[in-house]
């Protein structure tokens, strides 16, 4: 399948690590023109080079920016504008907000949350569309979390923000068609990342058992009796943002090998 994607301009935030740069290293894979973001500059670079390193793509780079930071998203923008002149696809990410059961939480933690896993989407959002509805086109793929179709025990803040960026993608699918501008939601389930091992170490705490007890019950609660790695979860994500994706908006895909059970 022919994906339409060389010498696209996309965007990929918090991608010098994880599911970010799993999935950024796919789109470069395909020949596209590919802008990373992070906080850290140094894991940033290295990221950059490994995946120029391994996919032979030279149209790689980076922008530091703080997705609390409306500044930092503005100059994010405007620097991939400078390099390709449009911006064909937005990879929406953010780091995860801490565990924690409701009382764990202050407002603190709240407005955190707020802003980075949603509002941050919402900014990053309203600066590039004028620039898809010149065009267009577009393709826009937020990346949330399997709390969007089932709670997750001790994640109250992802279990009230992630559903908040259905609501947006929903809205924005209405709203963009017109421009044929494509709006997706896609949220892994147990996907081996850094991010994963981190909570596993806080629910292995709690319950006073080891992480390897955490991650031996969670195997066998997966169908397909494993995690997914990043790239698989990376593969629908570039699709979804992809010229072979014409149809298809306003939706919502778990990546999760089964395990939720919510229709």
């Amino acid at each position: 399948m022919e994906l339409e994607l060389k010498g696209k301009s996309v965007i990929v935030t918090a991608a010098s690590k994880g599911l970010g740069k799993a999935i950024a290293k796919e789109f470069a894979k395909e020949g596209a023109h590919v802008l990373l973001s992070s906080r850290d500059e140094e894991a940033l670079d290295l990221a950059v080079q490994e995946i120029k390193q391994e996919t032979g793509n030279t149209q790689v780079d980076y922008a530091i920016c703080d997705m609390k930071n409306p500044e930092a998203i503005d100059r994010l923008v405007e620097k991939a504008l400078a390099w390709n002149g449009t911006i064909d696809v937005l990879i929406n990410n953010a780091g995860g907000p801490p565990a924690g059961s409701f009382m764990d939480m202050s407002d603190d933690d709240w407005y955190h949350a707020f802003e980075l896993n949603l509002l941050s989407f919402v900014r990053t959002i309203r600066a590039v569309v004028p620039f898809m509805q010149k065009q267009n086109r577009g393709h826009i793929v937020n990346l949330a979390s399997s709390s969007i179709k089932q709670s997750l025990d001790q994640l109250v803040l992802s279990n009230t923000m992630r559903p908040g960026i259905v609501g947006l993608a929903k809205t924005l699918a209405q709203e963009l068609s017109a421009d044929n501008i494509l709006v997706n939601t896609v949220g892994p389930g147990t996907i081996e990342t850094d991010r994963l091992n981190e909570l596993y170490k806080v629910k292995a705490e709690k319950r006073q058992v080891t992480v390897e007890n955490i991650i031996e019950e969670t195997e066998k609660q997966i169908p397909m009796k494993r995690f997914g790695q990043p790239e698989e979860f990376a593969k629908a994500v570039v699709f979804l943002a992809s010229g072979s994706n014409t149809y298809i908006t306003g939706q919502s895909l778990i990546i999760d090998g089964g395990q939720v059970k919510a229709l």
